[in-house]
């Protein structure tokens, strides 16, 4: 009896071990996943167009085959890729998330000179148009997934930096959490956002109460400056997180000055108003991060249409 006693206690003393390592995992998890909202807002910002144009009940087949290569993605390809840097090239680490910082902010800073007529909107993965459903729906899929590779390795990477050191394992089980609460984030909103106005507009219709119609009246009506407001959130998160990452990986590579200006700058701006400092700093912080994104942005942008863009789409689309 005693034994047994003792094989229970040795089985919950493992079971609260095994508890603890899950809440740290999921911590570690929920804290380096926060580091990559910038990304991870642009990729539910972009989503959404892929399903533009098909039936209602293809819109959630399509996101869910998204959905399942992204998660393909980030655990197949980029997280073992990701632990063997760590691993065995740490000190590529901070040269790839400048080069993940530098494609946000290119990316943010096209969008913005669009908007602004400064350059002309050229042809996209996903924005092809075929009379097969079928195959439109196949070329939609395919180019969504390849977009989301880019954006996943960004988020891995910056998950991976944000992870404190640790064992193999743990990591890895961090990792593979980033991956798989990342992918349910992002792919369970975008379908949130792509149904609402099929909900809203059966509400409309069918609600038994007035209140209900208007409630669905309203959610069609406000869907179109909602996707817009995304887009503007998600197109400033890239230029902040873009802008944030290339100046903490200089910081680290030792040229310390853009760091050491905009930190003492947003204290000094913080201090001259008073109130919440913490909170000011942080403000100010973001908004001279996100200044020097768009600046890099702007640089980048030509070289990006003239040179990346027609490399990428000459290496991974199809003449269709």
């Amino acid at each position: 009896m005693s034994g047994l006693l003792a094989l229970l206690d040795d089985v919950a003393a493992i079971a609260k071990v095994a508890a603890a390592s899950v809440d740290d995992v999921i911590g570690q998890a929920a804290k380096a996943g926060s580091k990559a909202a910038g990304a991870m807002i642009d990729d539910a910002a972009v989503t959404p167009k892929y399903v533009h144009g098909f039936a209602a009940e293809r819109e959630l087949p399509v996101i869910w085959r998204i959905a399942r290569g992204s998660m393909i993605n980030k655990l197949v390809f980029l997280l073992p890729a990701g632990l063997a840097l760590s691993n065995f090239a740490p000190w590529a680490i901070p040269p790839l998330l400048m080069l993940g910082g530098a494609y946000l902010c290119f990316e943010g800073a096209e969008k913005i000179a669009h908007a602004l007529g400064l350059i002309e909107h050229h042809h996209a993965e996903g924005e092809e148009t075929h009379d097969d459903p079928a195959h439109l729906e196949e070329e939609r899929a395919k180019g969504a997934i390849k977009t989301d590779f880019i954006l996943s390795a960004e988020i891995m990477t910056i998950a991976l930096a944000a992870i404190p050191k640790s064992t193999f394992w743990m990591e890895a089980f961090t990792l593979a959490a980033v991956a798989v609460m990342i992918t349910v984030a992002v792919y369970g909103s975008v379908a949130l956002i792509v149904k609402a106005d099929d909900v809203g507009l059966h509400m409309a219709n069918n609600a038994h109460f007035s209140f209900t119609r208007r409630l669905g009246e309203g959610i069609v009506k406000a869907m179109p400056n909602f996707l817009w407001l995304l887009t503007v959130v998600g197109t400033a998160a890239m230029l902040w997180v873009g802008g944030s990452i290339i100046i903490h990986a200089l910081h680290e590579l030792g040229f310390h000055a853009p760091y050491v200006m905009i930190k003492e700058m947003a204290a000094s701006l913080a201090n001259s108003i008073g109130g919440a400092i913490g909170a000011l700093k942080w403000v100010f912080t973001a908004t001279m991060d996100g200044i020097l994104g768009l600046a890099l942005g702007l640089l980048l942008v030509p070289f990006g249409l003239k040179v990346v863009t027609p490399i990428w789409q000459a290496l991974f689309r199809k003449n269709v």
